[in-house]
């Protein structure tokens, strides 16, 4: 059976990723009209009398229901990056670590930069003069963090998207502040129909933005189309493991866990790293690779809590909504995702044929 965008069964996720012929044929329901860390208040309409209506207003409750998730996934981050820079600066993604070593805080900031570094390696992004990439998108770009490293690593132009005003608006204030705004820039933008015309960038990058997007084929397709010929693509993304060949699905107690982590972190599907690769493999993408990081970025999230429980940490928890608070006590079960080898950390990289 193809398992490719699984979801866990919350009602957030069964709302997203409805409905069957069956619910079609019954009544057209469940267009939310608030949507909160995965619960919805709905409110029914009319019973549609015809095949065609029924797959009409299937198609409209569906992109109702992006429209609110993106709005969660922008509200979740308006809310919460301020304090992740205040603590961890304005690099908003996971850190490569060696196996088994206790780091500090500055480690951990170093371990972020690690972490874009290795990715680069990983994909075989050229260093030379002449092949190293002039034009960049993050996609997901958070504050901007990878933006700015990128762009001044190679010279390149940079352009950020995000769903959060709040980080576009804060990341072009960073970039101002540190001598760059000429160099990359930010928009409020959606991943899965970026405002660029096909084949403008040699280097497409996503930091830990594909677990966010509710309709992966899309995503990736759009990672390709605005890719240049011969350029590099790079996903760095949370992935569930790889089914076994005996299993058509997650355990329902593995589907349980990733179902409360969706709830916490506006995630509405969950894929594995070999789904990925199938995808792209479907693009006639070339030189596909895949590795599973999850040792590499062992330490990150228990150092995420550490710092969550200091002084510092926990005013500023205070401080926040409660949508910030919801993701702060979700923390322990991202290790124990983790631990049970059911999260990985995942990256995928290719090449778009020239």
């Amino acid at each position: 059976m193809n398992t490719l965008f699984r979801t866990t069964e919350s009602p957030f996720l069964q709302y997203l990723n409805q409905p069957s012929t069956s619910d079609r044929r019954r009544r057209i329901s469940s267009l939310p009209v608030r949507i909160g860390l995965g619960r919805s208040t709905r409110t029914g309409l009319a019973k549609t009398t015809t095949r065609m209506m029924a797959s009409s207003s299937s198609a409209a409750t569906e992109t109702v229901g992006r429209e609110v998730l993106k709005k969660g996934i922008a509200d979740f981050y308006d809310e919460s990056s301020g304090i992740w820079e205040d603590i961890w600066g304005d690099h908003m993604h996971h850190g490569f670590y060696n196996p088994d070593v206790q780091a500090s805080i500055s480690d951990h900031r170093s371990a972020q930069i690690r972490m874009i570094e290795e990715s680069l390696s990983f994909a075989g992004v050229p260093e030379d003069s002449l092949k190293k990439p002039k034009s960049i998108v993050d996609v997901g770009c958070g504050i901007g963090g990878s933006s700015r490293y990128l762009a001044r690593k190679y010279g390149a132009q940079c352009q950020g998207i995000t769903l959060s005003p709040v980080q576009a608006q804060r990341a072009q204030a960073l970039a101002a502040a540190q001598g760059l705004a000429d160099k990359v820039s930010f928009q409020v933008a959606d991943a899965l129909q970026q405002p660029f015309p096909d084949g403008q960038f040699d280097l497409v990058w996503s930091m830990e933005s594909g677990e966010h997007m509710p309709d992966k084929k899309k995503f990736v397709s759009e990672l390709a189309r605005v890719a240049a010929p011969g350029a590099t693509i790079i996903m760095v993304t949370w992935c569930h493991r790889d089914l076994s060949p005996s299993e058509d699905s997650l355990k329902p107690e593995e589907e349980k866990l990733l179902n409360k982590i969706c709830d916490a972190y506006y995630l509405p599907a969950w894929c594995s790293a070999a789904d990925y690769v199938k995808l792209l493999q479907s693009l006639s993408l070339q030189d596909i690779k895949a590795a599973d990081w999850s040792q590499y970025v062992a330490p990150f999230w228990p150092a995420v809590i550490r710092s969550a429980l200091t002084w510092k940490g926990l005013t500023s928890l205070l401080r926040s909504g409660w949508k910030t608070m919801k993701g702060a006590l979700a923390m322990p079960l991202m290790i124990e995702g983790y631990q049970k080898d059911l999260i990985k950390f995942a990256i995928i990289t290719c090449r778009k044929p020239k």
